[in-house]
């Protein structure tokens, strides 16, 4: 165990289990109180059905959570109802990789099933009572439902999830929860989504922009627009007459632990010796844990918050910033380009509405009789040829585009014959790290050869790690990803091993293309840091935020009083008193997006 009150988790368990029986009894309750016998006799099929649906969904989820909380170290959470919204590729990756305990699963609750229905007379159908009887106990049965659900006649809000936090360790605070609970508080709890107020506590929206803008490195005087708080002009070392194309390759799940030039496993050959020729971030961290954390981070350099990435929500739709379309607005031809189904976390309605005019998904594969493709899509390697012959198609104008590989996604499918397998068995993570690193070759290889090259900065970066757990709020070692940055003018063989976050890449980028912009993006340009300057990241990881200066991180909770560590390195952090002024510009961040993203105030100017 991670924590010496381990004891606890059986308390807390206990409780939560009644608060959500509480809940789950008060209609039948109600109405075997309320209802006299006769009504009760035509609806008491009603009573076998619903406690049968209440039981099989119990089942159901807690017989799921396992291989959940094997993934993502945590119960079911939001991210368990968002994977229910795309049952092809959740399907395909569930047969491939835990079919054993699919089929268990399944059997099980059918057996469930079967026992209940048969049953149902004995175990579900309301027993009759004299009216009178039930009428007078019908407000202490009330009080004692409603006790049981709050939990709590002294605290002025019922005991929620947040009330089972008791350790340092995430996983250890989640055993005492039931899977039912966490998922039902998921969906709770999506009204306070984008309200950091709600989640962290208050702040002047003034006071948290203005803390923002100390970490920008960004004088006042090249802020442009009041109305748009962090809009800015950033200026270029060099204009030219022709700016440079810019190419995103975004790579799923690539883990610093995979990367051997970070000092992980020997796993990326073609990457490492791509290093020689670029700028490498050997200290960077990802904002999330998901894939459209990412793209928000890397396409958008927005803030990473309590609510869902922009991707997916109703005000970011159109009219909010990315960089394709700030690029567009400068005469790019603009690009997403996927081996999936575009469709996927609602990223083609996001791109579509925010600057990127061509979308290139699995669709557009499907002429191509010698692709590979896999439950997510077509492999990384198609990928690489169909970027390449689109790009060299551009001619002369400049063009920014977003390529997304999907061979390194479980279940880890990707063809034959492509690499020396680092694990015997194919279809491992292992395996399919150094097959997305074969295509990152490949594609350097094809792009090398043709025109385009030359006039092009290319970013390699991860939108997050594989599996994120360890043992503590927020498993910090499990953020680090890599970034690589290749180009004219970019420095070729060296290393930026200053602490930076993944929103600062985006302003980075655009240091080396060519050209002044204006854009709002809050991360730091790291070419014109002072030498002197702190590191600093930012991470969300499910509803815990960590705000990280130098080796110092505050992590913001639910409902809880901020709490600060010191880091000795990535995995061992000390508790150390809170720096109230940390503590605020922690919140600050995270008020700073609720703001931005609620009053649209993240856009370009001119943009409704």
């Amino acid at each position: 165990m991670q924590t010496p009150d381990y004891w606890m988790i059986f308390p807390i368990g206990l409780r939560m289990d009644l608060i959500l029986l509480s809940y789950i009894s008060f209609l039948p309750t109600l109405l075997l109180c309320v209802l006299p016998d006769e009504y009760l006799q035509k609806i008491r099929r009603f009573f076998a059905f619903y406690f049968i649906a209440f039981l099989f969904l119990m089942l159901f989820i807690e017989l799921a959570s396992h291989d959940f909380i094997k993934e993502y170290d945590t119960r079911p959470n939001k991210l368990f109802i968002d994977y229910l919204i795309y049952p092809r590729e959740v399907m395909g990756t569930l047969v491939k990789s835990y079919l054993g305990s699919m089929v268990f699963s399944f059997f099980f609750l059918a057996l469930a099933l079967i026992y209940s229905i048969k049953k149902a007379g004995v175990l579900f159908y309301p027993k009759f009572t004299m009216y009178r009887t039930k009428l007078m106990l019908f407000p202490l049965v009330a009080f004692l439902l409603f006790f049981g659900a709050r939990s709590s006649l002294v605290s002025k809000r019922p005991i929620n999830a947040s009330n089972a936090i008791f350790s340092t360790d995430q996983l250890t605070n989640n055993l005492g929860l039931n899977s039912l609970y966490t998922v039902g508080f998921a969906l709770y709890s999506i009204k306070n989504e984008g309200d950091a107020a709600k989640m962290y506590g208050k702040m002047d929206a003034n006071e948290a922009i203005s803390r923002v803008k100390k970490y920008m490195n960004v004088p006042e005087a090249d802020f442009t627009n009041p109305d748009l708080p962090l809009m800015h002009v950033q200026k270029s070392d060099s204009t030219i007459a022709r700016p440079y194309n810019v190419v995103i390759f975004l790579q799923e799940s690539l883990g610093a632990e995979y990367v051997g030039s970070l000092g992980g496993l020997p796993l990326t050959p073609e990457f490492d010796k791509l290093t020689k020729e670029g700028l490498l971030f050997t200290n960077l961290y990802a904002t999330g844990t998901r894939s459209v954390r990412g793209i928000e981070a890397v396409i958008t350099g927005f803030l990473p918050s309590p609510s869902e990435s922009v991707v997916k929500l109703s005000n970011s739709q159109t009219a909010f910033y990315t960089l394709a379309q700030n690029l567009k607005e400068k005469g790019y031809q603009t690009s997403f380009i996927y081996g999936g189904m575009a469709n996927f976390d609602n990223m083609a309605a996001f791109f579509n509405g925010n600057g990127f005019s061509d979308i290139i998904d699995e669709s557009d594969y499907k002429n191509d009789k010698t692709a590979f493709k896999g439950t997510w899509g077509y492999s990384d390697e198609d990928l690489a040829v169909k970027a390449n012959t689109y790009f060299k198609s551009k001619g002369n104008k400049p063009f920014f585009s977003l390529m997304f590989s999907t061979s390194n996604h479980e279940p880890f499918e990707f063809p034959d014959g492509r690499i020396e397998l680092y694990d015997k068995q194919k279809n491992t993570v292992h395996n399919a790290m150094k097959y997305a690193d074969f295509s990152i070759g490949k594609f350097f290889e094809m792009a090398k050869k043709e025109s385009y090259f030359k006039n092009t900065i290319f970013l390699v970066i991860a939108d997050h790690n594989t599996r994120t757990y360890g043992k503590n709020l927020v498993p910090i070692n499990k953020f680090h990803i890599p970034a690589l940055l290749i180009g004219p003018n970019v420095p070729k063989g060296v290393d930026y091993t200053k602490l930076c976050s993944q929103i600062d890449i985006a302003p980075t980028v655009l240091n080396f293309i060519g050209m002044d912009v204006q854009n709002p993006m809050p991360g730091r340009n790291l070419m014109k840091l002072p030498a002197n300057t702190t590191g600093r990241a930012i991470m969300q990881f499910h509803n815990n935020n960590a705000f990280r200066v130098g080796n110092q991180v505050v992590i913001l909770q639910p409902n809880k009083e901020p709490v600060q560590f010191e880091m000795k390195n990535d995995t061992v952090l000390t508790p150390v008193k809170v720096n109230s002024e940390m503590a605020k510009d922690a919140l600050a961040h995270v008020t700073t997006a609720s703001y931005l993203y609620k009053e649209r105030k993240y856009r370009m100017k001119g943009q409704k």
